[in-house]
């Protein structure tokens, strides 16, 4: 984004999403939340926003949001597990789902 000031991630809690505006086009990831967890349900950035790490910046987000509120984080979303699998240092926020795969790399 070169010297721009990056925008802000806002949690638009009324469409269960963190959202990134930048020139009118929206970044946003999908997420159902519970009193003790975290689902991160879907990723999607515009084509033409591509490329800006905007995906990361909102896995990010919510990865360090659930730190500081204390949520386990159940990953749906394919971006999300990708990005987690680059970043083992959010692994111990994962809650592992009842009747996971044993073979599921984040739990070998």
């Amino acid at each position: 984004m070169g010297t721009e000031e990056a925008p802000p991630v806002r949690d638009a809690r009324d469409r269960g999403r963190f959202e990134i505006e930048v020139d009118g086009a929206v970044a946003f990831l999908e997420y159902a939340r519970g009193p003790s967890e975290l689902v991160l349900v879907h990723t999607e950035v515009p084509e033409r926003l591509a490329g800006r790490g905007l995906g990361g910046r909102l896995a990010r987000h919510a990865l360090e949001l659930a730190k500081r509120e204390g949520l386990r984080v159940e990953l749906q979303c394919p971006f999300q597990i990708a990005w987690l699998d680059r970043h083992p240092e959010y692994r111990p926020l994962l809650h592992r789902p009842t009747g996971s795969a044993g073979d599921d790399p984040f739990w070998l």
